[in-house]
């Protein structure tokens, strides 16, 4: 038997052998000729010469097998409905919206901005895209007008495609206005914007340019769109890194390798079968969302679910019936949800027939071992956390069971997976650190493996001087994270390494602060930010939901809380990590995909504009924390 240490080094050392085997999980209209080709680093090209064409992997090449077997279920809690698309149903929905991108000149090459809720129509728009060898480009629904146009300045579409409205917790948020102002405002005019009227919100209609999906819809029934193979190093879409500032950065994706490292991880790390269920609860205008909602369960054959709605609406057990109800066999979450769900009776977890789910993954942020012991214990299923970015389109660091059920170490991910080359640096020198559990900046070696980022779209030059120049020395891609590595190679990621305090000249990251807090017995949830101070540059403001907030109802109550946090801090981290201030609060600011809002909070705290606050999911919880401060 392999161990995944053999495994993994094979995958560096006998790399293009390792990945051949890999290739051979999808379908090839003409096979590659090279493996890899790294003459021109960073710029590393996956399987060239080779064509090949992600929606018929994801989709056609299924039908034959498994025409009647489930493909795409949609569930919204938000308008009430629900919708089960098989394999061959799903093939037929692509085509016609394949048809309609076809009819509005849309060919090889050639940009479609997605601006969507989580409705099916947006799964077949992104798979008509690349059936057609279209780049997608898929902007989080409801973003606001200024940051769209940016994105339709830098994506340049020749359509767009949206709908009247999305929903969020029972509130219609209508996006056509949205798109309707950010189009007036983008330089680049989109030549047509098709429409996908649910009924939330009254639309107007731009004559000659505006297009209703219905219609067209029903003038293409029967339409039949061959795929268009492509080279497997042509771009499959652009997607804009989260939280992004000033001009966007397209983070630009191949077809090939990004169809063959979504097949590996499916294999290796997520064990997901064909004719299983893969339940994602992200959202399509994140990386998740594209790698484990649309393209990775359907390549591997498995039915994905679709979800629009909140974790605890209708009650805190709705995604616990959907695992009972369509046999989920793997779930991916956040650690954020689960801190949602943890406040809520554990009784709508118990009262699920759970026995078909082997695991459920975590990603997002760093995973807490009391959410982590939390979710473990209560679902008596193994629960592994993964480390990864929009860059990197899958996993960097986890466990992949597929291969070796290594155990997991509560606050760390996991290990490097396959062809991640991955080094601890020091900051200052740019050496590697080979010693454990000494701090260092994570790091990946080239050639990065299939699936990567290409480069950044229109700027090549942005690519190298962001990525791979801020290494002293050395050409490295720089993820933007501390970590570091334990005696076993467990990695644990500490944070940002621009999310670093410096106090009094003394570096802390605050999610090390973070941490430690997060183990007092009363502490629910934590966010840590660093603000200007005249005298030391910079302390630690922490901003705390407490587990038990009822007994906290005194000013007396809450200095003594206050303090016991920080005396937590002390015992663990020492006396210069202690947080300035520790403010209890009723929530965190964060945004609809759970990330919290930790540049908003310190813009709060310095006086300053927070910024686009667009995505965030609760206004009330930023406001009431302004109102804190001012206070």
């Amino acid at each position: 038997m392999t161990t995944y240490a053999e495994f993994h080094r094979r995958s560096l050392t006998d790399r293009d052998a390792f990945w051949r085997e890999q290739a051979a999980l999808i379908d090839w209209q003409q096979p590659f000729e090279t493996v890899c080709d790294d003459s021109n680093p960073p710029f590393t090209r996956w399987f060239p010469g080779g064509t090949t064409n992600l929606c018929h992997n994801a989709v056609d090449r299924h039908v034959a097998a498994r025409g009647e077997q489930a493909a795409l279920i949609h569930v919204s809690t938000e308008t009430g409905t629900e919708r089960v698309y098989s394999f061959a149903e799903l093939h037929v929905e692509v085509q016609r919206m394949a048809a309609i991108l076809v009819g509005f000149g849309v060919g090889k090459g050639d940009r479609v901005l997605i601006y969507m809720p989580m409705v099916p129509e947006a799964v077949f728009a992104m798979l008509a895209c690349v059936r057609v060898g279209a780049i997608h480009s898929v902007v989080f629904g409801g973003f606001a007008s200024a940051s769209l146009a940016s994105r339709i300045d830098d994506a340049e579409p020749t359509v767009v495609i949206s709908a009247d409205a999305g929903s969020r917790s029972g509130k219609v948020i209508a996006y056509k206005p949205l798109l309707d102002e950010a189009i007036a405002t983008a330089r680049h005019k989109p030549a047509s914007v098709l429409l996908v009227d649910r009924g939330l919100a009254a639309m107007s209609r731009v004559a000659e340019r505006d297009h209703d999906y219905a219609a067209l819809r029903e003038a293409n029934l029967d339409a039949q769109v061959p795929c268009t193979f492509v080279d497997a190093t042509h771009p499959s879409y652009t997607l804009y890194t989260s939280g992004t500032t000033g001009r966007p950065k397209g983070v630009q994706r191949d077809t090939g390798g990004y169809a063959v490292a979504l097949a590996a991880s499916m294999k290796h790390v997520f064990c997901g079968n064909a004719g299983e269920t893969y339940f994602s609860t992200s959202d399509i205008g994140w990386v998740v969302g594209h790698s484990y909602i649309v393209y990775g369960p359907l390549i591997a054959g498995m039915a994905t679910i679709l979800y629009e709605g909140l974790p605890i609406r209708p009650d805190a057990g709705v995604w616990w019936s959907l695992v009972e109800k369509y046999r989920v066999s793997v779930m991916f979450s956040a650690p954020t949800a689960v801190r949602v769900l943890k406040k809520h009776d554990p009784a709508h977890l118990r009262a699920h027939d759970l026995s078909s789910l082997r695991a459920l993954f975590l990603a997002g942020e760093p995973l807490d071992e009391p959410t982590a012991s939390w979710i473990a214990g209560a679902l008596g299923k193994p629960v592994i956390d993964n480390y990864w970015q929009t860059e990197s389109g899958w996993p960097i660091l986890t466990i992949a069971g597929g291969v070796e059920a290594l155990p997991t170490r509560f606050g760390s991910p996991g290990v490097p997976m396959a062809g991640y080359d991955v080094r601890l640096v020091d900051e200052a020198t740019g050496e590697d650190i080979v010693e454990p559990n000494r701090k260092g900046i994570v790091a990946i070696a080239g050639p990065t493996p299939p699936g990567f980022m290409q480069t950044v779209w229109r700027d090549d030059a942005r690519f190298v001087e962001t990525y791979w120049k801020s290494i002293p020395g050395r050409l490295l891609y720089n993820t933007f994270d501390w970590g570091i590595r334990d005696a076993d190679g467990y990695y644990f990621i500490l944070g940002r390494t621009d999310d670093v305090i410096n106090v009094a000249g003394h570096r802390l990251g605050t999610r090390e602060i973070e941490e430690s807090i997060s183990s007092h017995p009363n502490v629910a949830e934590v966010a840590v930010v660093g603000v200007a101070d005249p005298v030391k540059g910079q302390v630690a403001i922490a901003f705390v939901v407490a587990r038990d907030a009822a007994g906290l109802g005194d000013a007396g109550a809450r200095m003594r809380f206050e303090g016991d946090v920080m005396k937590t801090v002390d015992t663990r981290l020492g006396a210069l990590a202690r947080p300035a201030r520790v403010h209890l609060v009723a929530a965190l600011p964060k945004t609809r995909s759970g990330k919290l809002l930790r540049r908003a909070l310190q813009a709060v705290c310095e006086g300053r504009d927070p910024g686009d606050l667009t995505t965030i999911e609760d206004p009330g919880a930023l406001q009431a924390i302004r109102a804190l401060i001012g206070g």
